[in-house]
């Protein structure tokens, strides 16, 4: 892995952190404000899209996929700042969890046959399982859910759709066995996350 590879990583990794304390920020701001960050984030995105053309192959293809993150993350974030709505910050949530996943998904093509499947099903477990977490914390900081019971509900699906992600990969693994080993496989990960 390169070093402009693995220091565009690093920089994702830390504006993305950076992005969950920006989208908790409850201050607002100013239209003009809303406008500059704006502005630096595009001028951010061009400057890291540059970077990337310098490689080749997939290595680009993943540097392009996490700078394109970056900028979708940060501009919802900045929408939740200036919005500042539970909407807005489960937007920013959902556009982080949808980032991850396009990186996934680029990374696993540097791989072949049953483990790029297993790779792109993980990657779309993680998403589902993110995408319910933001569900959740919706549901748990929506000001007009008046009862327990719908939080409760919204935990429940979650925690369906994560069971269901993770029954998809321990099957998609099971496609590497074959006859009885196979059979055992499929029939230990219907057990485990309760399929019929």
């Amino acid at each position: 892995m390169s070093k402009l590879l693995i220091s565009l990583m690093a920089a994702a990794g830390i504006a993305f952190a950076g992005g969950a304390v920006a989208a908790n920020d409850h201050a607002g701001m100013s239209r003009d404000a809303y406008k500059a960050d704006k502005d630096k984030i595009e001028a951010q995105y061009k400057s890291e899209k540059d970077a990337c053309k310098s490689q080749s192959g997939n290595a680009k293809d993943v540097c392009e996929a996490q700078a394109k993150g970056k900028e979708k993350v940060a501009k919802a974030d900045l929408e939740a700042r200036y919005k500042n709505t539970d909407k807005a910050r489960y937007d920013a949530k959902v556009a982080r969890a949808d980032a991850d996943y396009d990186v996934a998904k680029e990374k696993c093509d540097d791989l072949k046959g049953n483990d790029k499947d297993v790779c792109v099903k993980e990657a779309k477990a993680q998403h589902t399982k993110a995408k319910a977490d933001a569900k959740v914390a919706r549901a748990e900081q929506d000001q007009t859910m008046k009862t327990a019971s719908k939080t409760q509900d919204a935990r429940r699906d979650a925690a369906e759709d994560k069971r269901d992600a993770d029954y998809k990969v321990a099957k998609e693994k099971c496609d590497a066995l074959s006859g009885a080993a196979k059979d055992k496989c499929v029939n230990d990960a219907k057990a485990r996350y309760g399929k019929t």
